[in-house]
């Protein structure tokens, strides 16, 4: 491969293919992909790239497909220092008709529909022979230079364009290798989407260490997943929490026979209740169970292993490594004492430095530390506690509530779904009340008994004034609530 000294992630895959050439790197069904061929197909994407007209600075539309060719031009665009906007194929065509408009890509590759004005190149028409890497310019780049523009499924506003540099992505690879503990000799099973931050971090982990990723459509087919994890003796996997009710409503402590066999399990993306955490290291006693918290442009800020935090189980973690910086600042920037609340504030490595656009990026950070917008607190043993966002905390009379906190509690007392927005005091006193969306579970209930119940758990003032039955909560695809949309 063409010296790619801008990026530590290109020369750890381009190492694993010369001392390891023929180490399984990829596994698509049948298909069984090694490091050389790998770096030998990344090289001939960047040769056709570079045949296309496509220069350093270029954007070009990715569709994230579970696909291996989807790998092998993600990875030839860092080659050639041409920046990668990942998108879903399947989002609105409102969302990309946004993104396109702001981007103005030069070329979009994979199914992304009909783009006006941009060149699609279906991932199929690309030619992955051998490539003589004399062929290949060697463009001057920076590993500070712009890796990839990933929009955020945000739950308020417009989508933002995270601008995440080589550094940024190598960064949050290491830092997550190095908590989790993943080696050469893992396989992992990737059933999560790659239009995110999450599954294309987990695909950069498990190739930046030279181990072997099997590629799985999703966790929706439970039997094909399990029949991938026994058949390639697949010994970690990431998920998020809604993956996980799936997983444990249809097949309930069968996924335990694979306990022996995990090593790892890696979490993210939304909150997780504590009695599923619970679950969890009862039916893996042995396998390191990591739950990480972190933004787009933050990527795994904290990480805590469940079994090693097992007393601090409501916790969000601790800095992912010693390069990971994480303070509760108050509203003018200043750091705040244990257990008070403010906002969560991150520097470090894998923190992207700006927004794509120059308006997004306006009250963003904090000199260098990034401003997540999650309100929460430090205990004196440094663990961090998430209280909510700090957006759509609702201001009651003064006092801040959650409403995660509210719908969790809700959700214990036999509601199949929820979640809490702020609304106008009705009484016209408080300012802001709670107002409860709810989806109906198995067994009836109704919202008097609910009421009633909820005094035992919450104060007064977090108890919701007003409520709905609806039939489905908004969500991202990666499980967060889309309370914007509730309040429209």
């Amino acid at each position: 491969m063409l010296k790619a000294l801008h990026s530590t992630l290109l020369c750890d895959i381009a190492n694993h293919a010369t001392a390891t050439p023929d180490k399984i790197a990829l596994v698509e069904g049948d298909n069984r992909i090694t490091y050389a061929q790998l770096v030998s197909r990344i090289e001939a994407c960047a040769l056709f790239m570079q045949s296309l007209g496509l220069q350093v600075g270029d954007r070009v539309l990715l569709s994230a497909q579970k696909e291996k060719e989807f790998i092998y031009v993600y990875f030839a665009a860092h080659l050639l220092g041409v920046v990668n906007v990942v998108v879903d194929s399947a989002a609105p065509r409102e969302r990309l008709d946004y993104i396109v408009n702001i981007v103005k890509p030069a070329a979009c590759f994979g199914e992304t529909g009909v783009v006006a004005g941009c060149h699609i190149i279906p991932f199929a028409e690309i030619p992955l022979d051998d490539c003589c890497e004399a062929h290949l310019k060697s463009p001057r780049l920076q590993a500070t230079d712009v890796a990839d523009v990933m929009f955020t499924t945000g739950t308020t506003g417009a989508p933002k364009g995270v601008c995440l540099s080589h550094d940024n992505i190598s960064g949050s690879a290491s830092n997550t290798n190095g908590f989790i503990g993943t080696k050469t000799d893992d396989i992992e099973a990737l059933a999560l989407p790659l239009s995110h931050s999450f599954g294309l971090g987990r695909l950069r982990c498990v190739l930046s260490v030279g181990a072997t990723l099997v590629l799985v459509s999703n966790f929706a087919n439970l039997k094909s997943f399990f029949t991938v994890l026994e058949k390639e003796q697949v010994t970690g996997f990431g998920m998020v929490p809604a993956a996980w009710q799936y997983i444990k409503r249809f097949s309930g402590r069968r996924i335990a026979k694979f306990a022996d066999q995990l090593r790892y399990i890696e979490i993210g993306s939304a909150a997780m209740p504590v009695e599923d955490k619970r679950l969890l290291m009862e039916l893996f006693p042995k396998t390191r169970l990591c739950m990480h918290y972190g933004l787009t442009e933050a990527s795994r800020a904290l990480f805590s292993e469940f079994h090693a935090n097992a007393a601090n189980l409501e916790s969000i973690g601790r800095p992912a490594s010693s390069l990971v910086d994480v303070q509760i600042c108050g509203e003018d920037g200043q750091r705040l004492n244990n257990d008070v609340d403010g906002e969560l504030c991150v520097r470090g490595n894998m923190v992207c430095r700006s927004y794509y656009l120059d308006k997004d990026n306006e009250e963003a950070f904090y000199g260098d530390w990034f401003r997540t917008g999650d309100w929460g607190h430090r205990d004196e043993n440094g663990n961090f506690y998430l209280t909510g966002r700090k957006k759509e905390l609702i201001n009651v009379g003064g006092e801040k509530v959650s409403p995660a906190a509210i719908e969790e509690a809700i959700m214990s007392l036999g509601v199949k779904d929820c979640a809490c927005v702020a609304v106008n005091d009705p009484n016209g006193v408080l300012g802001e009340v709670p107002k409860a969306y709810l989806v109906k579970g198995e067994t009836p209930i109704e919202i008097n008994e609910v009421k009633s119940r909820l005094a035992q758990l919450l104060p007064p003032h977090e108890i919701p004034v007003e409520w709905e039955w609806i039939e489905c909560i908004p969500r991202t695809s990666s499980g967060k609530i889309q309370r914007l949309k509730l309040k429209q």
